[in-house]
């Protein structure tokens, strides 16, 4: 396997994780207009899905020239699947792929995929296989219909071809086909911790880039990351030369750096940290007037996508209205708002008052 672009990336490297419901597209543009991370990943997407024909998932996949390099997320547990969507993201122009290994919610690892794989290391190897197998292919030449892709995906990638990469698009041409690199997301276990047994058999595949998250799925989001266990599996990547990510609790970029030196990985990926806050990556402290700007434009990105309903925009509105005179006053009737407009409306008559 190939390291990619994640060789070139200037060290530490202090990227934004994968986060379901999260990281869509209209979130990822702001944090690389605003902060810039080292690198981004899209949410996770479920192969199954991809492979029966659903449209509706590939707009998570929606991305601009500005957040490159970006990694598309997968999850599932099909390995046929997973090929099939290895070799259309190759397509799509991603700068790589990630697997999920690591989702804690009891609907995804119920099913087996995300962190259930941690219990299933066989068929987590098929999956790195297949994913593998699915990228060579690509670089070797291999058409969509061929690899199997569902004729509901090619006709919606050829239909919206603009909305992966920007104006022009990026929908790779013949000539430019290449191996892009394969990485892994997962915890420190499944219900105790076996993060350094569990590490080696990934790093088995030939991966070169792992990102761990210091809690086990028994945890989900309680109690603290790790940040021991974890700087043990950042000594073993190191020893077999393997990028590693940790990931869990970082509240700032001095955070960030800090544990990046003391528990000696490559650098970090930041979740929650981030959420209503795109200058974390540049640890700038946005005035209020940053704020009100950015807010009106993620609106009207999230507009211009047009694939999500306007519900799912409200968590990042309440984010961002948050420490700051009337703060609670504007989130309130954010909440009520059905429309940009509405929300345009909200920040005008806010403006009044503070002038």
């Amino acid at each position: 396997m190939e390291y990619g672009f994640w060789e070139n990336l200037k060290r530490p490297i202090i990227g934004l994780a994968p986060m379901d419901g999260v990281t869509d597209p209209a979130f990822r543009y702001m944090a690389a207009s605003k902060g810039k991370p080292a690198v981004m990943f899209t949410e996770f997407v479920n192969v199954e899905g991809l492979a029966r024909g659903v449209e509706r998932m590939l707009p998570s996949f929606f991305y601009s020239a500005k957040e490159r390099p970006v990694v598309a997320q997968l999850f599932g547990t099909e390995t046929d699947s997973f090929y099939k969507a290895a070799v259309m993201l190759c397509y799509l122009g991603f700068d790589g792929i990630d697997i999920n290994m690591g989702c804690p919610v009891s609907k995804i690892a119920s099913k087996g995929a995300g962190a259930a794989l941690i219990r299933n290391p066989n068929l987590a190897k098929k999956i790195i296989k297949n994913v593998a197998k699915g990228i060579n292919d690509f670089a070797n030449g291999i058409s969509l219909e061929k690899a199997g892709v569902h004729k509901n995906i090619i006709s919606f990638i050829k239909k919206n071809k603009n909305m992966f990469g920007g104006k022009d698009g990026v929908i790779v041409k013949n000539s430019d086909r290449k191996i892009i690199p394969l990485s892994v997301k997962t915890r420190i276990g499944y219900d105790e911790i076996c993060a350094e047994e569990w590490a080696k058999t990934l790093i088995s595949t030939g991966i070169k880039t792992l990102t761990m998250h210091g809690r086990t799925l028994k945890q989900l989001y309680s109690g603290e990351a790790n940040w021991e266990v974890l700087g043990r599996v950042a000594k073993i990547c190191k020893e077999n030369g393997v990028i590693f990510l940790g990931n869990g609790d970082i509240s700032s970029l001095d955070d960030a750096k800090e544990k990046i030196k003391k528990y000696g990985s490559a650098g970090v990926l930041v979740g929650r940290a981030t959420n209503g806050n795109p200058w974390f990556f540049k640890g700038k402290e946005p005035t209020l007037k940053d704020r009100l700007n950015v807010i009106k434009k993620h609106v009207k990105y999230f507009e211009k996508l047009s694939h999500l309903p306007f519900q799912t925009l409200k968590k990042h509105l309440a984010w961002y209205t948050k420490g700051f005179e009337g703060a609670k006053e504007m989130r309130m009737s954010f909440m009520q708002a059905q429309s940009g407009k509405d929300v345009y409306d909200v920040i005008e008559e806010f403006s009044k008052k503070i002038k």
